[in-house]
């Protein structure tokens, strides 16, 4: 899936929008991608990919730990 770059839809929200898919699909678990390489993935910038991750970490789909990077939290963990 890709980002629709003309899309009135932020891009930060396109990007979590994959991620969540990807979670609730089974696809994506444990270790979620750094934002060095979903900047690079997607063709966004640092904060973008950040503030994607940030939502999904708001929405209680991922954590995050200092220096290790952000997980996916399990399906049965969440609140």
């Amino acid at each position: 899936m890709s980002l629709d770059h003309d899309s009135v839809t932020p891009l930060y929200e396109q990007l979590a929008a994959i991620l969540r898919g990807q979670i609730e699909r089974g696809e994506l678990t444990g270790r979620v991608p750094s934002v060095k390489t979903l900047t690079q993935s997607y063709g966004v910038a640092q904060g973008t990919a950040e503030r994607a991750l940030r939502l999904l970490r708001d929405e209680g789909l991922v954590r995050s730990r200092l220096g290790r990077g952000h997980f996916v939290v399990p399906a049965g963990e969440r609140g």
